[in-house]
C-alpha cells in the first residue's frame, strides 16, 4: 500500500481512511506500507501501524523538494499537488522496494501518489481516488479572488484531466461516494467501485453520563479551508439568528488564524483535543454547514454514531445518504440552520428520533469491517 501521508495520527481524512483500511486489510493480506511524509514521523506513531504491517517505509519530503516539485509542475500539465509529493530520488527508492517486495497487488491512495506506481506492471493495481479532488478545487475557486482564484481554477483543470488520464494505468478504481464518482469524467467511470469510510467501534459506545455543556458543536481539521469556511459561517451567519445564551464549541487541530479570531464568550475554540469523542458528547446538537470540499464527511459518521443529532447541508448528505427528517436534518442557508436548531431544541421527541435513527443508520451501513469488505473482495479477485 502506498500513501502520500503516513496514516497516523488521525487528524486528516486521508490518514484516517488509510489507517482503518490497513487495519482491516491486514486480517486478510500481508501489508507492506510505503508512505511519503511532509514531516519527520515520530516513532510512537510508527508503532501504531506495526501490528498491521509486515514492513513500513517512510520517505520524508524536504522543504527544497516541496518547493521545486510544486513550482516545476506550474509549467507542466500535471497538478501542482502531484509535483509536491512526487520526487525522482524517492521514485528510485520505491522502485527498489517494489523489486524486493514483489507485491501481489498495489493499493495506491490518492492520485497524488499515483506517479510512483503507475508504470509498475508486474501485478494488478488499484487507485483510490478517495474524493473527486478536482470538484473540491472548482468549488473553492468560485469563492476565491484574484491570484488565488486563478491558481484554483488552473489546478482544478489540471486535476480533472489527471483524474481522467491516470485511470488507464490502474486495473481497479475506488472512490468514497456515488456523488464523487459522478465527477470523474472517464468514459469507463462506471467501473469505479464505491468504498465509503467507516466509523471506529469506539464511536459506537454511548456515554449518557457526560454532561452537555454546550448547545452546538462543529469538529474537524481547522486548517482545512472548507472547515474554516464552515466555522466562519456558523459564527457570522447562523449565530446572529439564535438566542445569545446559546454556546458553541469549535474543536479540531491546527486552527487557522481566521478560526482563532472567532473566539468569544459565546464561542469556544479548543484546538487539538485528546479525545475527540468527548467534544462530540459535550454538545446537544452537531452542525456541519459544509458548502465546499468533496467526499464523505467523517465528522457526520462520528457524531451520529455517538448519538448526537446532526444538521448538515444537502451537499454533505448526498455523500452520506441518510434520510432527511428521519436520520438527519438538512439546511442549506443560515436561516434554515437556525430553524432546524430551534426545532431540535424545542422538540425533545424529534431530537430523540433523529438520535436513534441516525445511530442505527451508521451501525447498519458504516462500520469499518463492513465497508472494507468490497475492497477485500476486489483485491482477492
Amino acid at each position: 500500500m502506498i500513501t502520500s501521508r503516513f496514516p497516523f495520527p488521525l487528524e486528516k481524512g486521508d490518514k484516517l481512511r488509510a489507517y482503518h483500511q490497513i487495519k482491516e486489510l491486514s486480517k486478510h493480506f500481508e501489508i507492506h506500507l510505503i508512505s511519503t511524509s511532509e514531516h519527520k514521523v515520530e516513532e510512537e506513531h510508527i508503532e501504531e501501524l506495526r501490528p498491521f504491517c509486515k514492513s513500513i517505509a517512510i520517505f520524508q519530503i524536504s522543504i527544497f523538494q516541496k518547493v521545486i516539485g510544486a513550482s516545476t509542475k506550474m509549467f507542466s500539465r500535471k497538478p501542482i499537488q502531484v509535483g509536491y509529493f512526487h520526487h525522482y530520488s524517492i521514485q528510485l527508492k520505491i522502485n527498489k522496494l517494489l523489486t524486493e517486495i514483489q507485491p501481489d497487488h498495489i493499493y495506491c491512495q490518492l492520485i497524488r501518489a499515483a506517479e510512483y506506481v503507475k508504470n509498475y506492471h508486474d501485478c494488478p493495481k488499484t487507485i483510490d481516488y478517495m474524493d473527486a479532488l478536482s470538484k473540491g478545487l472548482e468549488r473553492r475557486s468560485m469563492n476565491a479572488k484574484w491570484l488565488k482564484k486563478y491558481i484554483f481554477e488552473s489546478e482544478f483543470k489540471r486535476l480533472m484531466n489527471y483524474e481522467n488520464s491516470i485511470f488507464e494505468y490502474f486495473e481497479h478504481h475506488t472512490i468514497i461516494s456515488k456523488q464523487d464518482k459522478q465527477y470523474i469524467f472517464h468514459k469507463n467511470r462506471a467501473e469505479i467501485e464505491i468504498v465509503p469510510n467507516g466509523v471506529d467501534d469506539s464511536f459506537l459506545e454511548i456515554d449518557n453520563a457526560q454532561p452537555k455543556n454546550v448547545d452546538l458543536v462543529f469538529i474537524g481539521n481547522m486548517s482545512y479551508p472548507p472547515n474554516v469556511t464552515a466555522a466562519q459561517f456558523i459564527v457570522n451567519e447562523i449565530l446572529p439568528l439564535l438566542p445569545t445564551q446559546l454556546k458553541v464549541k469549535i474543536a479540531g487541530s491546527n486552527p487557522a488564524k481566521e478560526v482563532i479570531k472567532l473566539a468569544s464568550n459565546q464561542v469556544e475554540i479548543t484546538g487539538y483535543v485528546d479525545d475527540i469523542k468527548n467534544a462530540y458528547r459535550s454538545a446537544e446538537i452537531f452542525i456541519a454547514p459544509m458548502f465546499l470540499g468533496t467526499g464523505l464527511q467523517n465528522k457526520l459518521l462520528e457524531s451520529m454514531a455517538l448519538g448526537v443529532p446532526c444538521i448538515t447541508t444537502s451537499m454533505a448528505n448526498n455523500a452520506l445518504g441518510a434520510t432527511p427528517e428521519k436520520e438527519i436534518l438538512i439546511a442549506d442557508s443560515a436561516e434554515e440552520f437556525a430553524f432546524q436548531i430551534k426545532r431540535l431544541t424545542e422538540n425533545p421527541q424529534l431530537k430523540q428520533e433523529i438520535i436513534e435513527n441516525g445511530r442505527s443508520f451508521i451501525v447498519k451501513n458504516y462500520e469499518w469491517s463492513k465497508v472494507t469488505d468490497k475492497l477485500v473482495q476486489l483485491i482477492k479477485d
